[in-house]
This record gives structure tokens, C-alpha cells and sequence, in this order.
């Protein structure tokens, strides 16, 4: 595999590496489009050696000084939460007036301590030193070392969460606290979302240092992005602060892979098909929806921004079998298809049974179909058409369910809420390694104009590549306490009584730049929008005694303005690697 120098390549290179719980891949994007695009096994218990592997062979012979951005998805955080394989945390929860904490109890390592700040930034009741210096002996025991902090009102005043960290900063690795999560008043989806950061801190920092250590080996000393679940990116030292917003970074990858291809002025749906699972989005003019109070998975309500994806176990890899007569398909994958040397019968088998696919052994892929006929009392072909289009037909049901839920609902894409709209897709865009396979039974199925997207098997990588790095900020000020504060930030100002909502607009847009660049964007990236604005008068006794401001402002997530030439001129590069 050699780099073929032309004198025209001047332009930076991008890699975009995405990190999965089956295989890894990654892609070299110049403007001539896609010159590189490498597929390895993932192997969860070496990281590092994965990453490398993919590397190794993604830039054999590529001038190093050529790459100047390389940005990362990963599916790893979304897989531990699915499977239940989180580690165990401790949780400090500060209280203020209202509900007792102990309803959002989360598990046998979650403590309520006394202590109040009520809804404007007061001190109601100080904290208890003994109290928490002994709960935080009862989690050690259990030999817990990191820990999250959370006070009810600590996004109006923050003093109390501070004041547990700097009491237990030397008992334990890594303690996150509530204010830094979100700017939104929300006391159990910010305890949710704390204890996520905490859960996943481990297994992401293992997997920080593998990408950080595999690049430092092959000489690169750039700075590496991260997609977050709002399909934009940040900076990966940044995300050691917040590492659940790695979670939906794999769906997200998808919907930003999709972006350049889908068409506008009509909604279209996102189909990404893999092994596993069918990651499910939608596109309105080429936007994506938002979920607007934050990611919600299993018993987690958080406050982690996503854009609005759903995901299903129903892929090439999933397992059929036949229950009392019936054909069942997943939702479990017991390993890859027959035809690759796997255990049972799956619809990439079909597939090769069927010759839609050139791959693998079709002997292997006839003794899974003999086997599920024989059950089914079909032919092996009859059943191996049963299973391809009930696959097809389980993925477009739970589409169908994704827009009926959506059109129950106010819709919000990244941009703006759509009042009164309703979803109606009129294009389906296919992403994934089996996506060609299935493109024509889902267009007959769904009588939706389908369409499989460019080097479809790796598009995760490529939208991931061209994300452009995002962020937001939550500015409150309050001009009868004197004060202004951006708590994610630990920004706090004196303020006079005379400040105004453009000096709040001001203030926040200075404060998001200044973040934005912290977290590696572009100026020539950066398209800025107010997302929340909000007023109050203070009254009391008749008499008004100020104002309060809340503004919420945030570089919208997009594409980098160099999608157009890497997407659309030369998208597949004739000198292509197919991969390893």
C-alpha cells in the first residue's frame, strides 16, 4: 500500500476513527475525498493495540505533517450502558426546598446530606463536615474511588458542591460535580447525568489514553476531537471532564455521515445498519432533530444534549431462530454470520445464501438456511427470503415507530423548534456494511425513494471527521444580587444593577467563544445562535428590585465547511484502500 504523491494534495488531510464494540474504522479524507478507509477487529480488553493497528495501517507512507485534524466516535460508553457493565460510583447529594433527594435514589452507594441553597444562590443551611467525612468512609470501604457531588440549586450557587469536593479531594481519583453538567434547573436528570459521567470516567479514560498514546506513537502531536451526542465535537483532553457526552457518539457519527447526502427542502430517514443494531435518525432540510431535555437510556433521565436517534438489535449479525414455530431475529447477537465461521443463522447468511452478497462461505450460509427451513417446514431459499424480508420489515416497523413517537411531540431540530410540524419522510439514506444489501427490498417495502449512501460501510468515520466542534453556554444574571454566573464554566462576575439583556448577550457570547476555542473549533467554524432567552422582573412589597437574565447560547453542530469538497468531489478516490 503506497501514498501516491501528486502535487495537487496540498490541502490538510482529516482522519476519522470510530471506535465500535465489533470492529473499528477509520478514514483519510483530503479534498479529493476518501483516500484511506481501514475496518479491524475491536478488541475491548486492548484498546490501545486496536487503535494502533488501525492507524498502522491507515497512514503507511502518508506524510505525517500532512494530517491536521483527527476526530474520534465510539460506541464504547453507549455498549457498557446497554449491557450493564458500568462501574460502581458514589453519589453525594446536597439538597435544597422541595422534593426529598431520596426519590431519585439511585443505588446502595447514593447519600443525601443535609445543607440547602434555595432557588436564588442563598444559603439556607450549611453543610455537615462529620456527616460527609463519614459517608464518604462508608464508600471507600467499598473500595470506590470516584464520586459525584450534586446540590439541588449548585447552577444558581455552586458553594456547596465545592465546598464536598476540596473536603474529599485527596480520598478519592475523580469526583464529578452537578453544576458542571448543565446549566438547566433539573435536580434528579443532573444527578442522572452526574452519576453517567461517573460510571463511564473509567473505561473512557482507558480509552483516552489508548487514542492519545497510539498517535503519540506514530509521531502525531495534533489535537484529537471527540463527537459528543449532539453531533458536534470537543476537544478529547476537554471530554475527560464530561465523558458521557461520549454516549450516542456512534448514532451521532451516523446522522453526521448522512448530512451531506440527504436532500433538501424535504424530511429524509436515517437508516444505519451494522452488525448489532440499526441506528434510526431523522433529517428535516438536511438538519437533524434534537432531544431537547437530554439523552434518556433505560432508567437514565439526563441532561447530556443528543440529537434525537433510536437504536434497535436488529442487524446482519443478529441471531435467528425459530420459537413455537415462529422466525424470530434478534434482539441478541451471538457472534458474526455462519458464512464468516459464526455459530447460528443470521440475515447476513441469507444474504449470502441468496447471492446479494459475494462474501463469505456459502456452504456454511446453506446449513444455516437448511436449518431454519427444516423448522419452518420451507425450502432453504424460501426461508432465507423469509428472513431477509422480515429483517427489512422490523427495521422499517421501529422507523415508523421512531416518527409516530416524534409526531406525538413538539419537534426541535439543533437549529429551532418546528411548531405544529409533522415528520414525512420522502427519502431513506442507508449507511452501514450490509446497507447495499438491503437497499431495494427497503425502498419496495417502504414505497420511500432509498439511496445507500457513499462508502456506506465506514460513513460513521467520515461524519465524525467533519463534525464541527460545538459547545454552549448558560449565562444567569441577577442584578439585585449584583452577580452573574456561567456555573458549567466555575465563571462567576460582579455585575451593577444597571446591566441589561444586551450586556447578558454580550457576556455570554464572549464567554462561548472563549470556550469554543478551548474545545479545538475553528473561527471559520463557529456559526453562533441564541437557543434560550429569558427575563424576570424582582418585585417585592410592590417595588421592583431588579432583573434576572438567563441566556443560553451555543455554536450550532454542522459540518465543517470543507464538506463539500471531501463529500462531493471525488467522494470514493480511485486509489482507495478497501481495508484489511
Amino acid at each position: 500500500m503506497k501514498w501516491c504523491a501528486q502535487e495537487s494534495r496540498e490541502w490538510i488531510m482529516i482522519i476519522g476513527l470510530d471506535v465500535g464494540g465489533t470492529h473499528t474504522d477509520a478514514v483519510l479524507l483530503s479534498k479529493q475525498g476518501l483516500e484511506r478507509q481501514i475496518k479491524v477487529p475491536t478488541d475491548t480488553s486492548n484498546l490501545f493495540k486496536t487503535v494502533l493497528t488501525g492507524f498502522n495501517h491507515l497512514l503507511e507512507d502518508i506524510p505525517i505533517g500532512k494530517i491536521k485534524r483527527v476526530v474520534i466516535s465510539t460506541t464504547l460508553t453507549t455498549n457498557a450502558i446497554v449491557q450493564k457493565k458500568l462501574n460502581t460510583v458514589g453519589t453525594i447529594v446536597s439538597s435544597g426546598p422541595g422534593i426529598d433527594p431520596e426519590w431519585y435514589r439511585i443505588d446502595a452507594n447514593y447519600h443525601a446530606v443535609g445543607g440547602s441553597i434555595d432557588h436564588r444562590g442563598r444559603e439556607r443551611e450549611p453543610l455537615d463536615h462529620e456527616e460527609i467525612l463519614a459517608i464518604a468512609r462508608r464508600i471507600k470501604e467499598k473500595n470506590i474511588t470516584i464520586l459525584g457531588v450534586i446540590g439541588k440549586f449548585s447552577v444558581r450557587n455552586p458553594a456547596h458542591e465545592r465546598e464536598i469536593r476540596d473536603l474529599l479531594k485527596d480520598q478519592f481519583e475523580t469526583i464529578f460535580l452537578g453544576h458542571h453538567v448543565s446549566g438547566n434547573l433539573n435536580f434528579p436528570r443532573r444527578i442522572a447525568t452526574v452519576h453517567l459521567n461517573a460510571s463511564v470516567y473509567e473505561m473512557h479514560r482507558d480509552f483516552f489514553h489508548a487514542v492519545k498514546n497510539s498517535l503519540e506513537q506514530k509521531g502525531l502531536q495534533i489535537p484529537i476531537q471527540i463527537l459528543k451526542a449532539d453531533g458536534g465535537t470537543m476537544n478529547l483532553e476537554s471530554s475527560m471532564a464530561f465523558p458521557g457526552q461520549t454516549i450516542l457518539s456512534g448514532p451521532a457519527a451516523s446522522v453526521m455521515g448522512s448530512i451531506a447526502y440527504a436532500p433538501g427542502d424535504m424530511d429524509a430517514m436515517v437508516l444505519d445498519i451494522g452488525g448489532t443494531t440499526t441506528d434510526i435518525a431523522i433529517l428535516v432540510d438536511k438538519v437533524p432533530l434534537l432531544e431537547p431535555l437530554g439523552i434518556r437510556r433505560g432508567k437514565y433521565k439526563s441532561l447530556i444534549r443528543s440529537l434525537k436517534t433510536h437504536s434497535r438489535g436488529i442487524g446482519g449479525d443478529s441471531h435467528v431462530r425459530v420459537e413455537e414455530g415462529n422466525l424470530e431475529i434478534g434482539p441478541g447477537r451471538l457472534g458474526p454470520a455462519m458464512a464468516f465461521g459464526g455459530p447460528a443463522p443470521t440475515p447476513t447468511d441469507a444474504l449470502v445464501f441468496l447471492k446479494k452478497m459475494n462474501t463469505g462461505d456459502p456452504r456454511l450460509a446453506q446449513r444455516g438456511m437448511t436449518d431454519i427451513a427444516q423448522a419452518l417446514g420451507l425450502s432453504p431459499e424460501a426461508a432465507a427470503q423469509a428472513i431477509f424480508k422480515k429483517t427489512c420489515t422490523m427495521i422499517l416497523d421501529q422507523a415508523q415507530a421512531l416518527i409516530h413517537r416524534i409526531n406525538t411531540k413538539p419537534v426541535y431540530t439543533v437549529h429551532e423548534f418546528l411548531a405544529g410540524y409533522a415528520i414525512e419522510p420522502q427519502k431513506i439514506l442507508l449507511l452501514g456494511g450490509p446497507a447495499p444489501y438491503f437497499a431495494q427490498e427497503i425502498e419496495a417495502l417502504s414505497g420511500i425513494s432509498t439511496e445507500v449512501v457513499p462508502a456506506s460501510s465506514v460513513a460513521n468515520a467520515i461524519g465524525a471527521a467533519l463534525a464541527r466542534t460545538t459547545c454552549e453556554i448558560t449565562l444567569l444574571a441577577d442584578t439585585e444580587q449584583q452577580k452573574a454566573m456561567a456555573p458549567e464554566e466555575d465563571f462567576t462576575t460582579r455585575i451593577s444593577q444597571k446591566f441589561t439583556e444586551e450586556d447578558a448577550v454580550e457576556t455570554t457570547h464572549e464567554l462561548l467563544l472563549k470556550k469554543a476555542l478551548k474545545s479545538g473549533a475553528d473561527t471559520e467554524d463557529m456559526a453562533v445562535e441564541i437557543i434560550e432567552y429569558q427575563k424576570f422582573n424582582i418585585v417585592r412589597n410592590f417595588s421592583p428590585r431588579g432583573k434576572i437574565f438567563k441566556v443560553k447560547m451555543q455554536v450550532k453542530p454542522g459540518l465543517i465547511k470543507a464538506y463539500d469538497a471531501v463529500c462531493h468531489h471525488c467522494t470514493i478516490n480511485p486509489d482507495i484502500e478497501k481495508g484489511i
